[in-house]
């Protein structure tokens, strides 16, 4: 009962970011599914709803940047190339230690060079949205 009061629980709080982080529903649709998938999987008729939400927002909250953001970062001079141990990835945040820069006129997204790599991030949260080779 005390794993079914949390699981409830759980996907009450991932819900409402879930709501709120769906832009265009493409990502957070394929997330959704695949979230499903791997919960059921697990955790059964429960897992899968949990699985469900969870995927959603992940997927909602990987929109990739608009092409005039992607044209902008392209187009700047490169920054100096800042080396990290830890693989670089979509989805994945990148070390405090690594300087962003804003992309001026869509403050939603800023830019670094990591390991020789263009990276495309939320910077919020830190988080990958692109690597651009």
């Amino acid at each position: 009962m005390k794993k079914l009061v949390f699981i409830t629980a759980t996907v009450a709080l991932i819900a409402s970011g879930a709501v709120a982080q769906q832009a265009d529903g493409t990502n957070a649709a394929t997330g959704m599914v695949g979230g499903a998938a791997t919960g059921a999987i697990i955790g059964g008729p429960i897992g899968a709803g949990v699985g469900a939400v969870v995927g959603a927002t992940l997927g909602g909250a990987l929109t990739p940047p608009p092409p005039e953001v992607v044209t902008y970062v392209q187009q700047q001079p490169a920054p100096p190339s800042v080396v990290v141990q830890q693989p670089i990835a979509v989805g994945k945040p990148i070390p405090e230690t690594v300087m962003l820069t804003p992309v001026p006129d869509n403050p939603t997204y800023a830019y670094a060079v990591v390991n020789e790599q263009r990276l495309i991030v939320e910077p919020k949260s830190r988080t990958v949205v692109q690597v651009i080779n």
